[in-house]
C-alpha cells in the first residue's frame, strides 16, 4: 500500500496522516455525536429520547464504576467544545462535530 511495508516500521498514525485518513476513534466520536444530536432534537415522548433520559435504579457494583454511554458522550462533547443545547441548531452542530476526513473529501474525477 503506497510503497510501505511492515519492514519500514512506520507507525499507523504517520501512515494515516500521509494518506489523509482520519482515525477510527475520530470517526466513532463523530458518529456518536451525530446520533446524540438527533436524540437531543427529538421530542420528549419519542422512544430514543425516553431511553436517553432513563436512570437505572439499584446499587452499583463494587470497584470502579462501569463506563456508561453518557459518560463517553459527555467526554466527547467536552472535547468538541459543544454544549448539548446547541443541538437544536443543526448547521452549527454539524459543523462542530464533523472531523473533516480528507479521504471522503477528495476531488471527484
Amino acid at each position: 500500500m503506497g510503497g510501505i511495508t511492515q519492514l519500514d516500521r512506520i507507525c499507523n498514525q504517520d501512515i494515516r496522516q500521509r494518506f489523509g485518513v482520519a482515525s477510527i476513534a475520530d470517526k466513532l466520536r463523530e458518529a456518536r455525536l451525530r446520533w446524540s444530536g438527533q436524540v437531543l432534537r427529538a421530542d420528549g415522548n419519542k422512544v430514543c429520547r425516553i431511553g436517553f433520559d432513563v436512570d437505572v435504579p439499584g446499587r452499583q457494583t463494587k470497584g470502579r464504576p462501569k463506563q456508561r454511554w453518557l459518560d463517553t458522550l459527555h467526554a466527547n462533547l467536552k472535547l468538541a467544545r459543544i454544549h448539548p443545547d446547541q443541538a437544536h441548531d443543526r448547521a452549527i452542530w454539524r459543523q462542530r462535530i464533523s472531523k473533516a476526513d480528507p479521504a471522503t473529501k477528495r476531488e471527484k474525477r
